[in-house]
């Protein structure tokens, strides 16, 4: 469901797309090798994290989540993920990776409904107060990218420009790598999550041949 790319300085991570299947991750194992990398990407990974920010990229990076909702589960699942962490002196950090790391995105969603049910708290909220770091902005990714993907772009591409400066490499990236899989989709999001357009805002904090570029990109003012 998700692709991360874990860059040289440390650890950022950033989603590069949807990641469906393990069919996916081999494609992202070929382009490494198109790129001329000799080295196996998990094994870079393994090489340059730990813990359990290493174990949960690499599941990700496996690409072997389960398919559909697993009925008999989602109470299973709320339930432990309210005993690894609100319920724990401590937290089961191994607990969030599994489930997390394995269940479909549309089980996640039921399961984060229940976990609200049962605990009175959103999933995000307990992951900010039981993880820290790395797995922490991981986990969090993970749980933005299951409710929506489009969502979790528009997000991205706010923060980018929002305030003094702009962080063009998040801007491009995003631009480029959706604007034909879902750019529509994520300008929607834009609009309903901080009510102006991707293209009004993008025209603001731009300027011009690549203000240009990134309009055309956009393909379009919801304003």
């Amino acid at each position: 469901m998700y692709a991360f790319v874990l860059q040289a300085n440390r650890g950022t991570v950033k989603p590069t797309g949807n990641f469906n299947t393990s069919a996916d991750a081999e494609v992202l194992h070929k382009a490494m090798k198109g790129l001329e990398y000799d080295d196996n990407l998990e094994e870079d990974i393994c090489g340059d994290t730990s813990g359990h920010f290493k174990r949960l990229l690499v599941i990700l990076l496996q690409g072997n989540r389960q398919t559909g909702i697993q009925e008999g589960n989602i109470e299973a699942d709320a339930q432990a993920l309210f005993k690894a962490g609100e319920e724990k002196y401590g937290t089961d950090e191994q607990s969030f990776v599994t489930i997390l790391g394995n269940r479909s995105a549309e089980h996640l969603r039921k399961v984060f409904d229940a976990y609200m049910k049962m605990s009175g708290f959103e999933i995000e909220e307990s992951i900010q107060r039981e993880t820290s770091g790395n797995l922490r902005a991981l986990l969090l990714a993970v749980v933005k990218c299951a409710r929506s993907i489009p969502a979790y772009f528009a997000e991205s591409l706010y923060y980018a420009m929002k305030g003094a400066g702009t962080d063009d490499a998040t801007l491009i990236r995003v631009m480029v790598t959706r604007s034909e899989v879902d750019m529509l989709d994520i300008r929607k999001e834009f609009r309903r999550l901080f009510a102006c357009s991707l293209h009004s805002m993008i025209k603001g904090d731009t300027g011009g041949d690549y203000r240009k570029a990134l309009l055309l990109l956009c393909g379009g003012d919801d304003a």
